[in-house]
This record gives C-alpha cells, structure tokens and sequence, in this order.
C-alpha cells in the first residue's frame, strides 16, 4: 500500500518588495528615509498531496509560481502559511550552479554538495567516479567551476543528485540547458527511478515531457492551483491559458475532451520516404496522422520549425497559406511540404498545434513533433543559407 511521498498542505508564500524608489547611492548604503513596503504574494492556499512512487509535472508560465513551490517543497524556502511534509531522503535540483562554490573546483564540489544533501564523505568517494563519468567531465572535473558552461554545471549537478539515490527527486527547468544527448540520459534515469518506486517532481516548459514521463500534472497561474489531473487534460488547460483564455482556463471544469488528437508524425524526402536527412535546398514532407472522435470542420494548423534550443526560426499556419484542411472524420493524414529548405547543417524540431477556427480552442498540440535533418554542401557558417554573389568593378572615378 502505498504513502504519501509529499504533503502539501494548504500552503501560501508572501514576500515584501519596497515600493520607495532610491534616489542615490547614499540613500541605498544608509538606508535613508522611510520605506514603504507591499505585500506580493507568489502562491496562494496550495493544496495536494503525492504518493511514493508518483511522477508529477507541474507546469505554468513564466511568474506562476512553480519555483517557489518547489523550493518550499526542498526547504529552501519557508512558506508564509501552511506546511509541507516530506518522507524520505530528498535531492533537489532547482537552480543553475545552486550549491557550488564558482572558486572550488568540480571535485571538490561534488563533495560539499553531495554532503549538503545528507551524503556521508565515504559514500561520496565510493560514488565519486559513477557521478564524474554520469556528467562525461572527466577532463575538467579538477577545474573551478567559475569556468565551466551552463551545460557543465547541469549535468554534474543532476548527476550528483541521482547519485544520491533519493526517495524524492525534484527538478526544476534547469534540465532543459544541457545537450541533448544528456536530456536522453536524465531521461533514461529517470525511468530507473520511476521503476525503482521513486517519487519525482518535475517543473518543465515542455509538455510533451510531462505527456511522455508523468503520470499527473499540476497547472499553476500566478500562484493558484488551477487543476491537478491526468496530464492530458492538464496540458489542454495550460495550453489555452497561454494562448489567450484565461477565463475558459480559470475554470477546469469547462475543460471537455478534445475531438482531435495528433498521432504519429513522421519526417522524410519527399521521394524517399525512409530518408529523414535532407540536402541544403531540398524539400522535406511531414505527414501527420490525426484522428478525429467527431467530425471536425476545417481546424487551422500552426506549424513552427525550431532549433534544438526551442527558439524559433520560421512559424506559419494554414490561413496565412490560403489553405483549408476541410472535413476531418476518424483517422486521417495531412501532409506538410516544405520546398527548398534553406537552413545549414543541424537538426531542426517541429512544433505542431491544431486550433479550431471558430473558438481558437487548441484541439492538439505538439512540441518537438518530429525533426528533420539538413546536411550543409556548402562552405557557409550559421544557421541559414543566403544567396550571395560578390563581383569586383573598378572604383569610380573621382571628379
């Protein structure tokens, strides 16, 4: 039978932020004048409780309160009402760099931030090299990490946190700076974990992890708990906030399920349909398989092709095409060509999003759908491939 992992129990978080501006640096040293404060408050009566062994997504846009919230659930932070109950040995990963000394070097952080995490120095040494080699730093692990990248930092310390072997894992949006080959490594771990009976929160933009990995999910909204359910429907919710109804969103319960669902999506040539790497200035197809539970009339389509970073390089939908997609009924293809692919040597993800027209309800949306693959045969640098010429004429007479 299982237990409560994580009790939250009807928590709010307040800070005071001055509201006097300062004037002068005199005013700032001696802290002249009278200063007036207000109240903000980051989260308001949260309320939940996560069983050992759950994985839970909690997802809000930027300002929801999600990093608060987890830092209450570390002990970071003491909650200005309410409590929170943790049973077990708990690793966090919350913040980029957080508890390493940028002058101390990999090794010997390690060793203080495995140690703050209830580590004892012997264990350390008998995990020390499985927690070097889970980063891949062996070549700078004896550096000061004031030298290290933003990537560096992530990977050693996400490895020492599952080193640890925790009861209860908390991961906040840092995991999204390391390379991908290390994404696919903190995922395989956490599934180890997930088998092993471990409870995990995880805090992520992206919710197609917290489709893929969770089992539940938690939407916040400037510091209310808008809806705590399967992630399916949770990711409905947190998408039509964010793209503008919020009234709609406010209010779970007018949430139905969607009559359109996005299945597999598959990337080639166009004339190659195995072949997913395409040449510079070749085409490449996208076929998408949707399935319908009743008929959907003509919803638009919102296309996005990113880098491996998620920012984005080229967005379009079908109205902006002239393009209508008809009647959609039970299970259906619809085909993307994109010609003459103008972009160098890297993989580009697609984000994909089905609106109906008439509400601007978001039917089904996914982010990093498919990728394709574009091999550079040129000499160019960069990310897009421009047509340029250089001639050489005399220089104009002078008068």
């Amino acid at each position: 039978m299982s237990r409560e992992a994580i009790v939250v129990d009807d928590v709010s978080k307040s800070f005071r932020i001055s509201t006097t501006p300062v004037t002068s640096l005199k005013e700032r040293i001696l802290g002249m004048g009278r200063n007036h404060y207000e109240e903000f408050g980051a989260l308001h009566d949260i309320d939940f409780a996560i069983q050992q062994g759950e994985t839970v997504g909690i997802l809000g846009h930027n300002g929801s309160g999600k990093s608060t919230l987890l830092k209450c659930i570390a002990g970071i932070l003491t909650p200005t009402r309410g409590e929170v109950l943790v049973r077990g040995r708990l690793a966090s990963l919350l913040e980029l760099g957080a508890g390493f000394h940028p002058d101390l070097t990999g090794r010997e952080n390690v060793f203080i931030n495995a140690a703050f995490l209830g580590m004892p120095r012997r264990e350390i040494a008998k995990r020390f090299d499985d927690i070097v080699e889970f980063a891949g730093l062996e070549q700078f692990i004896d550096e000061p990490v004031k030298h290290y990248s933003s990537g560096m930092y992530v990977r050693l310390g996400f490895a020492v946190a599952v080193n640890l072997e925790p009861d209860v894992l908390l991961v906040d949006e840092v995991l999204a700076v390391g390379d991908e080959v290390f994404q696919l490594k903190c995922m395989s771990r956490i599934k180890q974990f997930q088998d092993e009976g471990r409870t995990i929160v995880l805090v992520t933009h992206a919710a197609e992890t917290v489709r893929q990995v969770c089992g539940r999910a938690i939407v916040l909204d400037h510091g209310n708990l808008v809806i705590d359910d399967e992630p399916g429907k949770a990711i409905r919710v947190f998408r039509e906030y964010l793209h503008g109804r919020p009234d709609d969103v406010l209010d779970p319960s007018t949430i139905t399920e969607s009559p359109l669902t996005i299945g597999d999506v598959r990337v080639h040539h166009p004339h190659e349909a195995e072949r997913r790497h395409i040449v510079l200035g070749e085409s490449v197809a996208v076929d998408i398989e949707v399935t319908t539970v009743d008929t959907v009339v003509d919803p638009l389509l919102d296309i996005e092709v990113t880098d491996k970073e998620g920012r984005v390089l080229y967005h379009v939908d079908t109205d902006s095409l002239d393009l209508r997609l008809g009647e959609l009924q039970g299970t259906s293809n619809v085909r993307i060509d994109i010609g003459r692919i103008g972009l160098l040597d890297g993989e580009f993800p697609l984000n994909l999003k089905f609106v109906e027209r008439t509400t601007g309800r978001v039917l089904d949306w996914k982010e990093r759908a498919a990728a394709f693959e574009v091999i550079n045969t040129t000499r160019a640098d960069g990310i897009v491939a421009l047509d340029v010429s250089v001639e050489r004429s005399s220089a104009p007479t002078k008068p």
